[in-house]
């Protein structure tokens, strides 16, 4: 036998844990202050298997050292109890921990829910669990968050977006945290970035069967819920393309199929009559189709529309959505890897990866450009 394994059995050696009745829960309390119950602790687990803590700490830690006799007492002591580990004490000890930390601006749009549920999948397999929180699309918000996470110090952080306040990417740079920032890429991340060049997507029109333009999202705070229109001159134009003026519309909350029609009402009061809206998710782009046929507008005979995501229904639109397909599965295992690389130390070959996207031109898209 190992001679560590020899000295940390020897006092449990002659010991038989006590056997409790799993239904009786009574059986794990012990009386705290004030008649509440205190909490088992490393402590508690060694004096009721019979040994001492330290041998409790190595059985948690490093199995290989402790014999399958030490190990069996010590796991059913600690499933008679209820017994959890302060990871937090030991990522102290350590300064290592099992927990990577993800903030996306919603947990519920599938655009970001996706690549996340690929993301958790791959840190699983390395051994990480996910921290998951939802920051809304709150530059502020997001800044108190990170705040609040670096302060439990995880391995890492997947940040959405490559926008943030100077404090929040101060704070990252100081504790010198592995970083993933996602969706927007950006020559200079705060470690690491994956996702897609927006400067690509600006030049999306040229490939599209329109005569007007495909813009430029804008930071990510705001440009998820910002429908963009190019076609006749509107009230407050941003920039010209060609011979058409790009006007962007923010709206404010999440995306829905509301805030999408809301968005054409506007965009008609200010003067448009034909062109291309991208609305920067498919819903915001699905409300738009609704606000055109109750208005009796035609789509793409009056104005063409393209959206962002190509989520499942966009093939049911009336007619089927044009829209930008960023493979969700591909970013978020991509992310995972790129942020254990970092986490293990490993010297990323580049900086920013584009993970690339496709037009699916569909039925919203005029098919000749006029």
């Amino acid at each position: 036998m190992h001679p560590t394994r020899l000295a940390l059995d020897d006092d449990l050696r002659h010991h038989t844990p006590k056997k409790f009745d799993r239904t009786d829960r009574t059986a794990c309390k012990t009386e705290g202050t004030g008649g509440r119950n205190r909490a088992v602790t490393m402590s508690t687990i060694a004096r009721m298997a019979g040994g001492i803590q330290a041998t409790v700490s190595r059985a948690l830690n490093r199995r290989e050292i402790v014999s399958p006799e030490t190990l069996e007492r010590i796991q059913q002591t600690i499933e008679a109890t209820g017994y959890v580990p302060n990871l937090v004490a030991g990522a102290l000890a350590s300064s290592k921990s099992p927990m990577v930390a993800a903030v996306v601006p919603s947990i519920t749009n599938i655009v970001y829910s996706g690549l996340i549920h690929h993301f958790i999948d791959l840190v699983r397999a390395a051994g990480y669990q996910t921290i998951l929180v939802e920051a809304g699309f709150s530059a502020e918000e997001e800044e108190a968050l990170v705040t609040s996470l670096i302060s439990r110090r995880p391995d890492g952080i997947l940040l959405t977006g490559v926008h943030h306040t100077n404090r929040c990417c101060s704070q990252l740079l100081s504790v010198g945290l592995p970083v993933v920032e996602i969706w927007d890429l950006t020559e200079s991340p705060i470690d690491i970035c994956v996702g897609v060049f927006t400067r690509r997507l600006a030049r999306l029109w040229r490939t599209l069967p329109t005569a007007a333009a495909m813009p430029l999202p804008q930071p990510r705070w705001l440009a998820k819920n910002a429908p963009y229109a190019a076609g006749t001159p509107s009230a407050q134009p941003s920039r010209r393309w060609g011979t058409r003026r790009l006007c962007k519309l923010i709206v404010e909350g999440p995306a829905s199929l509301e805030r999408g029609r809301a968005a054409l009402r506007v965009l008609l009061e200010r003067g448009m009559q034909s062109g291309v809206i991208f609305g920067s998710s498919d819903l915001l782009a699905h409300g738009i189709l609704i606000e055109a046929q109750a208005r009796g507008l035609s789509v793409p005979a009056d104005f063409s529309v393209i959206g962002f995501g190509d989520q499942d229904y966009a093939t049911a639109t009336l007619p089927p959505l044009t829209t930008v397909r960023v493979d969700r599965s591909d970013l978020g295992n991509r992310a995972a890897d790129a942020l254990l690389a970092r986490i293990n130390n490993m010297a990323p070959e580049q900086r920013a990866i584009d993970v690339g996207f496709s037009i699916i031109t569909r039925g919203t898209t005029c098919s000749q450009r006029n």
